[in-house]
């Protein structure tokens, strides 16, 4: 038996938006390979050593470049079922909150691989985690919605 979903007019800009993401991963790679080649750590290596890390900024910049790239994909796989989802029902605002995500993950990149170190990634987190959450619970509802077919 064949399914039919009717998507609604503007659920192209949800897709935009989750498009996007791909792109930051993307540029999370560029910095990660950048900070990468300058530290010196080779590959396996996913980090270099602490005693390395202190020693080297470049290699403390690198670890800090993995790990947001970790929290990056981390976070991924959830964001874009729960953008798709809340799409469905609200794309325009799905797409805007889709948009300050990927927005948000990128000041979280560039936050944490500064001068600052850790703290450089707070913008970025309270971005990220609003959008995140309501995107999530927006979803929710809009999976409620369909169970109860409203």
């Amino acid at each position: 038996m064949p399914f039919l979903l009717q998507l609604p007019d503007q659920y192209g800009l949800v897709l935009a938006a989750a498009t996007s993401t791909f792109f930051v991963n993307t540029i999370h790679g560029i910095r990660t390979s950048k900070f990468r080649k300058a530290s010196g750590v080779k590959y396996p290596n996913a980090y270099a050593t602490a005693e390395h890390a202190d020693k080297n900024n470049n290699a403390y910049l690198f670890n800090c470049a993995q790990r947001a790239h970790a929290n990056f994909t981390e976070n991924h796989t959830s964001f874009l079922g729960a953008l798709l989802i809340a799409g469905l029902r609200y794309p325009f605002p799905a797409a805007i909150l889709g948009g300050a995500w990927s927005v948000s993950r990128l000041v979280y990149l560039f936050g944490y691989t500064s001068s600052a170190g850790p703290g450089g990634r707070l913008a970025g987190s309270i971005g990220s985690s609003l959008s995140d959450v309501i995107l999530k619970l927006t979803a929710a509802y809009t999976s409620i919605m369909f169970v109860l077919s409203k």
